[in-house]
């Protein structure tokens, strides 16, 4: 039977294909020759992305695929899990001065992926430039990959013997869904902010970028429909291998708390909005509620392990994919790639809004943050909504995309 570590893979559909792609803009157009000798050679660095979907024993596992990984000169989407992709549930994309890694969600999370990101921008630019920069921070071929960094993440705990935290939030089951405009194609908009200017305002109103962010979020959702008398409910990431000392791990076991944001609850004071946010947060993300949730995840792997596979391919996959947030919001925070940070532009991060009306990506590097607002339909009214609080509250920003939404797809796993 599957590990309860390992990918839940069958929760991806062609309706809900749950996946993500860190984004790099470069200085420079990207070669695409370079990018694919690098790409083939980090296979040896980093075993575990380079995988194909296999349904054994009940269930779908992970296995080595020996054929290539695609690098195409495109940002259109082509669907993981088929021969668009030579069956990768990962690929590189790239056009004019961007590259993009998009992977299956199930594996890994922005975190668990940045240090593969990072190598191949490290590799890519070297040979680019013909420099030999600083490898500090850098996975590279020919080390020895660490148990820390493939094994049981949770190894040395005590999950059977968890105990029911102090404090778990239920669910909020009539929450306010965000007003469809325009037509249902999906759309992302990138924003640039100066990290010492958010940072200052989470210093000065007791808030932190995830928390602020989705007490501005609720507060353009009064503003973009006013007369809704429903909660605002926004999800925040977390990582549960690292809130449980784990935080080399490449496998995905980020989750979610839940802030509430009632209409009766005044949004107009922001301190005083951020501090109760950032109650609610703290309130959640404790190592006892992460201990409890794997401890809920080995239970629920063992009781899957009893249904048929077509039953998990089909029923559980549809329910995992049903809307349960208003809002999304997760925090990558990288801070620095080291010596390439000079020759990138930019990088963010996009995720498929799959569970939530509209999602927010956060990513920190070389001191700015980028947020990518991911929606399923084109008007823009909303994302000018929210940059009216932006600036409501003396935040400057750049929009530096505004596009479709163009992430890989997956076709569905066979049994075959």
């Amino acid at each position: 039977m599957k590990e309860f570590y390992e990918p839940m893979l069958y929760l991806s559909t062609p309706e809900h294909p749950n996946t993500m792609s860190v984004v790099a803009e470069l200085k420079e157009p990207i070669d695409g020759a370079i990018l694919k000798a690098v790409v083939d050679e980090l296979c040896v660095r980093f075993p575990y992305f380079y995988v194909k979907a296999v349904a054994k024993d009940n269930d779908v596992y992970t296995e080595p695929n020996p054929l290539p990984m695609t690098v195409r000169n495109t940002w259109e989407p082509i669907n993981f899990n088929s021969q668009q992709s030579n069956y990768h549930l990962a690929a590189w994309k790239y056009e004019g001065t961007r590259l993009a890694l998009e992977m299956s969600h199930s594996i890994s999370d922005g975190a668990g992926v940045l240090p593969y990101v990072k190598s191949t921008l490290y590799l890519y630019l070297c040979r680019k430039t013909g420099l030999a920069l600083d490898p500090a921070g850098i996975r590279l071929p020919g080390e020895v990959i660490p148990q820390s960094e493939t094994g049981n993440p949770f190894a040395g705990l005590d999950i059977d013997g968890a105990k029911e935290p102090m404090y778990t939030k239920q669910p909020t089951q009539d929450f306010y869904r965000v007003k469809v405009e325009g037509a249902s194609e999906p759309q992302v908009h990138c924003i640039r902010i100066a990290e010492s200017e958010l940072i200052q305002y989470c210093r000065d109103f007791d808030g932190s970028p995830n928390a602020m962010i989705a007490v501005l979020l609720a507060r353009a959702a009064r503003a973009y429909d006013p007369d809704n008398e429903k909660t605002v409910t926004v999800s925040v990431a977390i990582d549960h291998k690292a809130m449980l000392g784990s935080r080399d791990n490449y496998r995905m076991f980020a989750n979610i708390i839940e802030l509430d944001f009632p209409k009766s609850r005044s949004l107009d004071d922001l301190l005083k909005s951020c501090t109760v946010a950032r109650g609610q947060m703290m309130l959640q993300a404790q190592p006892e509620n992460s201990l409890w949730a794997m401890k809920n995840r080995k239970l629920t792997y063992a009781k899957l392990g009893q249904l048929p596979l077509d039953v998990k391919l089909n029923v559980l996959a549809k329910s995992a994919g049903s809307a349960r947030w208003t809002f999304s919001v997760s925090y990558v925070n990288s801070r620095s790639f080291g010596s390439v940070d000079p020759y990138l532009e930019a990088v963010y991060v996009i995720a498929e809004p799959g569970v939530f009306d509209i999602g927010c990506e956060i990513f920190c590097n070389d001191h700015n943050f980028v947020v990518t607002i991911l929606q399923s339909f084109t008007a823009d009214r909303f994302v000018e909504i929210f940059l009216n609080e932006l600036s409501s509250v003396g935040i400057d920003y750049e929009l530096l995309h505004q596009e479709p939404l163009r992430l890989c797809g997956i076709e569905p796993f066979s049994e075959n």
